[in-house]
Parts: structure tokens; C-alpha cells; sequence
């Protein structure tokens, strides 16, 4: 196995049996809904190129509803924690209205926000709605991430929002970053930062290629500075300052277990499920149409949950190109979802990237 100490292939296994048996049951844990794909910036990596006038109108609630009594008929409803995404949610002026409405259902619910419209009024009335979590990005410091937004005031923003997390406790934070040319050599700058706020947990990612990022270079990270990047996660979380770990995507080789708190298992259509804009059921919202499974204008949620999302549970089809003879199939089975092609083939290895910068042969 080389790269892997012994110690490390042991936990791995141990995470493989715990897998299979949780792709055997596939329980619905998460739902993400994407509420809208208007948005009121223009960020550069965006991978649904979301715009300020979307030709999708945004979903009525009550049609997501039905998705959540669908749910309520199959499973214990408290159980599936609904994640609101966009677009910017927050552009929903009925946002609140769903929010209260997913609670007295019986489900936790939180955002993912740019919050640039996150006045603290705004985030009164959602936590008084039963806001449970929320996440908001930050790319950088100020000159880096207003770059990266494409919107002048966007970082003094994400700084009051940053206050607002400190101020309740209570609520669920985290801040996401994703790296690209511009902010990976101010990754310390930005750790000292959130620590000074007050900021417990921060996850970062790199950039896949796809959307607006697929032909921007300055999105995309060499290896080298891949591999230095996850070295500075596991820095940072070895320090305990603050409670930062990589994205949940792709099998990192050694890197497994040392720089996010779980081994990698992509649980798209396994654990997590979504509801698009335009109806279209799901599995992590990053993942391409092609792998749809139904829409829930002519399907019932559940029963499309509990029957169609094979290519998610039984993955030996992915086993093709350059995953065909490798090693590490039994850990990492092809990869995130989300890195397929609508041929299936496999757009970025994580692991390649790591051996290539380190000069070592698969």
C-alpha cells in the first residue's frame, strides 16, 4: 500500500465495512433544497451560474412541502436535517415562512448564504423561524474576496455576519473557503483572522472544474500547492486554535484522517439527497443533470429516494479509465459523484494530484 501505514489501513477497513452497510440502508439524513438560483452576486467559481434574474422561478414552498410530508409518511422526520441553498436563499422574501414551516414539521433546517443581504434583523427573524445552522463563505481577505464575489462591499458583510455567529452561540456556524490562485498564499492571514473573530470552525475546499471555474485558471490550484494546502490543514488543526478540516470530497491517500474528522465516503444518494429548482430529485446539489433521478412534479420524493439511486449505492460501474486497476478502489470508489462527467468518466483525481506532487507512482 506504500503511502498508508498500517495503522491507517486498519481504520480504513473498519470504514469500508461501516460504508457498505450504510449504503445497504441508504437513510435519508440530509436534504438540501435549492430554493432559488437568483443570487445577488457573480461570484467567479460558480458552479450553477446563478444570476441576479434567473429564467428558473424560484420553487413555491408548498411544493417543497409536499417533498418533506412525502418524507414524514417514510422515515422519522427529525432525522433528515434540510439544508437551504441557492442561489442566495436569502433573496426568498418568504424565507422565514419556510423556515418555520420545515420546524413545525418536525425538521431541522439551516442556510448557506454569501451574507450579503445577512442584516442582524434578517438573522433574528430566521433564528425566531428555527434556524438551527448556517454557513457562510469567505474567500480570502477583503481585496481577495470581493474579487472573488464580484461585489465591492461583500467582505465588510461577511465581517458583521462573522460577529452575528459569535453573538449566537446557540446557532449552528461554520465559514467555508474555497482556494484558488488569489487567496492560497493568504491561507495563514485568513486562519489568524477567524481566530481573532472568534470563529470555531472553518472548512475549506478546493475548486472543482466546473461552471464558471471550469476555464478560469486562477481557480485552479497546481498540485503542489493542492498538497501544501492539505499540509496546512493538518498544521492547523494539530495547533487547535481553530477546528478547521477539507471539504468532504475526494480520497486523499495519507491524507485520510488527519485533515477532516471523518474518512472519505461520498454519501451522495447514499445519506444526502436534493430537491433543484426546477424540481429535479438529486443527490449532493453539485452534482451534474445527468444524474438526476426523477422530478418531484411527476415523482413522489420517497419512493424515487428508496428505489432509483443505484448508480449512488452500487458504484462497480465506475470502475473505468484510470480507476480501473487502481488500488484504492475499495476506499474510495470512483470518487465524489459530483466529479463525473455525463459519460461517467471521472473529471479529477484528488489522489493523483497528491502523488503527483510528492513523485509518487500510483
Amino acid at each position: 500500500m506504500g503511502e498508508l501505514t498500517f495503522r491507517k489501513r486498519i481504520a480504513l477497513e473498519a470504514a469500508t465495512i461501516v460504508s457498505r452497510n450504510i449504503r445497504k440502508e441508504h437513510p435519508l439524513r440530509q436534504l438540501f433544497w435549492e430554493c432559488t438560483l437568483r443570487c445577488n452576486v457573480s461570484c467567479r467559481h460558480c458552479g450553477s451560474d446563478c444570476r441576479k434574474l434567473s429564467e428558473v422561478k424560484d420553487m413555491p414552498r408548498e411544493d417543497f412541502f409536499r417533498v418533506l410530508d412525502s418524507i414524514a409518511r417514510k422515515t422519522d422526520p427529525h432525522q433528515v436535517f434540510v439544508t437551504i441553498t441557492g442561489g442566495e436563499p436569502l433573496l426568498r422574501e418568504d424565507l422565514e415562512l419556510c423556515g418555520k414551516e420545515i420546524y413545525e414539521r418536525g425538521l431541522p433546517w439551516g442556510i448557506v448564504t454569501n451574507g450579503l443581504a445577512l442584516t442582524p434583523d434578517r438573522f433574528e427573524s430566521l433564528r425566531k423561524a428555527g434556524m438551527h445552522s448556517i454557513t457562510v463563505s469567505m474567500d480570502g481577505l477583503e481585496e481577495n474576496h470581493n474579487w472573488m464575489r464580484r461585489h465591492p462591499q461583500s467582505f465588510q458583510m461577511v465581517d458583521h455576519v462573522l460577529d452575528l455567529f459569535v453573538q449566537h452561540p446557540q446557532i449552528a456556524s461554520d465559514v467555508v473557503t474555497c482556494v484558488n490562485q488569489r487567496n492560497y498564499d493568504q491561507l495563514p492571514a485568513i486562519r489568524d483572522y477567524l481566530i481573532r473573530k472568534g470563529i470555531g470552525y472553518w472548512r475549506i475546499y478546493s475548486i472543482f472544474p466546473v461552471g464558471r471555474a471550469a476555464n478560469d485558471p486562477m481557480m485552479q490550484l497546481s498540485n503542489e500547492q493542492y498538497r501544501s494546502m492539505l499540509d496546512f490543514i493538518r498544521q492547523t488543526r494539530q495547533e487547535g486554535l481553530i477546528d478547521a478540516s477539507y471539504g468532504c470530497e475526494g480520497f486523499l491517500g495519507r491524507y485520510e484522517g488527519e485533515v477532516r474528522d471523518l474518512f472519505f465516503n461520498c454519501q451522495a444518494g447514499v445519506t444526502v439527497g436534493s430537491v433543484m429548482a426546477d424540481g429535479s430529485i438529486a443527490a449532493c446539489a453539485s452534482i451534474r443533470a445527468d444524474y438526476h433521478q426523477g422530478n418531484i412534479y411527476q415523482d413522489d420524493f420517497m419512493e424515487v429516494w428508496e428505489n432509483r439511486y443505484q448508480p449512488y449505492h452500487q458504484r462497480e460501474w465506475m470502475r473505468q479509465g484510470e480507476c480501473k486497476d487502481c488500488r484504492y478502489w475499495r476506499y474510495c470508489r470512483g470518487n465524489g459523484m459530483h466529479l463525473r462527467d455525463g459519460k461517467g468518466q471521472l473529471i479529477l483525481c484528488h489522489l493523483k494530484r497528491i502523488q503527483e506532487a510528492s513523485h509518487i507512482v500510483k
